[in-house]
C-alpha cells in the first residue's frame, strides 16, 4: 500500500488574527450558542437545492485527499469526477490547518478538507456555511460516530461532511521497553527509565495529550474535556510537559523521521499514527502501537463548503463523491486513515485493511478525544469560568520546548 501522510497537521505558529476573530466571532456570554461549544456563530443558511454546475471546482486539501495521478498513476479519483460532472478540479495542498483557514478567507476556493483545529474556527468567523445534508446522498453511510461532532457540527447542524479519521497511539520498542507499557504513564510519570529516548508530537494541540492523562490520573483536577481546559487545569498540563521534556530526544512532525528514529533505536517510546507504526514495522523495526488505557487524542476531517463559494453544486459534488464508497477506500487506503463512508470497507484492496484501522469498531472511536479548538467559551459547557484559548496554547509550547 502507498501511504501519503501530512507532515503536519497542526500548525506551529499562533495565528493571533484567528484567535481574535473567534473572541469576536463566539461573543462574550455565550448565551443562546451550542451547550457543546458555546459558539454562536453566523446565522448562514444552507441551499435548499443544487442547480447546474458550475464547470469547475477550486479546493483546499491535505496532501493526499486529491490525487489525479501525476503523484501517483494508481492514486487518481480526480479525473472520474471531471468525467461524470463535468467540474474540473483546481486543488491546492495545504501544510498546516492555520494554512487552511489563512486560505479560505481570500474567497477564492470553495471546499476545505479541515481538521478539528480548523473547523470551529471556521465555522465561527462564518466562513464555513452548514451543509444540507440531503444533498449528498452518500452522507446517508457516513458511521454514526462521525456525525454530530463537536468539531463539525453546531445546535446539531453539520457544517461539512467527514472524510475519514485517526488516533494518536502510543509506540514503543518491543525489545527494549518492559514491561509492555498500558499507560500514557510511559511517556509522563515513568519516562525517565528512556531518558533522551521518548518522542512526541511537535503541536501546541498535543497539550491536549498531556491533559487527557490528567483527566484520567488526577481526578482533583475535575477535566472533563482536554480541549476545554481552565486556567488552573491548564497550568497543570503545561507544568506536566515541562517534566516530560527533560526526557525527550526528539519532538517529531516529519512522519518519515520517526520511522527512522524507532529503526534506530534513537526513540523508543512515544506518539505515533497506525500508518506510521505500519511503515516502522515493514521497515523491520520492533514496534507496537495502541491505545492506551486512558484512551486518546484524534483527528477527524471535514470537507466543509466556503459561504460565499463561486461554485456551490460543484463543491456539493465533490462532497459527495470524495465520501462514496470506492473514491473513500481508495483515499483512505493511500493516505493510511479509517474510512469514513462504511460500505468503503468492501472496496479496499487489502482486505483487512478496515481492521487494522478500526474503520467500523464505535467502541474503538469512542475511546479517541477528536481534536477541537480551545476557546475562551468553555467547550465543555462550563459558564463559570474561562477556558484557556487556542493562542495562549501556543505560547505555552514555546515555553514547554524551552
Amino acid at each position: 500500500m502507498e501511504n501519503v501522510v501530512r507532515l503536519n497537521r497542526i500548525p506551529r505558529a499562533a495565528a493571533a488574527a484567528a484567535a481574535l476573530l473567534l473572541a469576536a466571532a463566539c461573543g462574550s456570554s455565550g448565551s443562546g450558542g451550542s451547550s457543546a461549544t458555546g459558539l454562536n456563530p453566523p446565522a448562514l443558511k444552507a441551499p435548499t437545492k443544487l442547480g447546474a454546475t458550475e464547470g469547475q471546482v477550486n479546493l483546499i486539501a491535505w496532501a493526499g485527499y486529491v490525487e489525479d495521478g501525476s503523484n501517483d498513476p494508481k492514486a487518481d479519483w480526480v479525473h472520474g469526477f471531471e468525467k461524470q460532472t463535468g467540474c474540473q478540479v483546481h486543488s491546492k495542498v495545504a501544510a498546516s490547518s492555520d494554512e487552511m483557514v489563512k486560505l479560505m478567507k481570500t474567497g477564492e476556493y470553495d471546499a476545505v478538507s479541515a481538521s478539528g483545529d480548523a473547523s470551529l474556527r471556521l465555522i465561527a468567523s462564518g466562513d464555513a456555511a452548514p451543509v444540507n445534508t440531503a444533498l449528498v446522498p452518500n452522507y446517508k453511510d457516513i458511521f454514526p460516530g462521525l456525525k454530530n461532532g463537536a468539531w463539525n457540527s453546531v445546535k446539531g447542524r453539520m457544517y461539512g461532511i467527514p472524510h475519514g479519521r485517526g488516533a494518536n497511539l502510543l509506540m514503543y520498542n518491543t525489545g527494549k521497553v518492559r514491561p509492555a507499557p498500558t499507560s500514557w504513564s510511559a511517556v509522563f510519570d515513568d519516562a525517565a527509565p528512556y531518558k533522551g529516548h521518548v518522542t512526541a508530537y511537535d503541536s501546541p494541540i498535543y497539550i491536549a495529550d498531556a491533559a487527557l492523562y490528567l483527566k484520567a490520573t488526577k481526578p482533583e483536577l475535575k477535566i472533563t474535556n482536554p480541549y476545554a481546559l481552565d486556567q488552573k487545569q491548564f497550568d497543570a498540563a503545561v507544568a506536566l510537559l515541562k517534566q516530560q521534556n527533560k526526557n525527550i530526544g526528539e519532538y517529531w512532525s516529519d512522519y518519515l523521521k520517526e520511522v527512522s528514529a524507532f529503526k534506530s533505536g534513537d526513540s523508543l517510546v512515544g506518539s505515533t499514527w497506525q500508518v506510521i507504526a505500519n511503515l516502522a514495522a515493514s521497515e523491520g523495526a520492533k514496534v507496537k502501537a495502541f491505545v492506551p488505557k486512558e484512551g486518546s487524542t484524534g483527528w477527524s476531517d471535514t470537507w466543509m463548503v466556503y459561504s460565499k463559494a463561486k461554485h456551490p453544486n460543484c463543491a456539493y459534488k465533490w462532497l459527495n463523491w470524495i465520501v462514496s464508497p470506492k473514491v473513500n477506500a481508495q483515499v483512505a487506503e493511500y493516505f493510511g486513515e479509517a474510512p469514513a463512508n462504511s460500505r468503503a470497507c468492501a472496496e479496499t484492496s487489502d482486505k483487512s485493511f478496515c481492521t487494522v484501522y478500526h474503520a467500523a469498531d464505535e467502541s474503538y472511536w469512542k475511546k479517541i478525544a477528536f481534536w477541537n479548538t480551545p476557546i475562551a467559551q468553555c467547550l465543555d459547557g462550563r459558564t463559570d469560568v474561562k477556558c484557556v484559548p487556542y493562542d495562549q496554547w501556543v505560547q505555552a509550547w514555546t515555553e514547554i520546548k524551552g
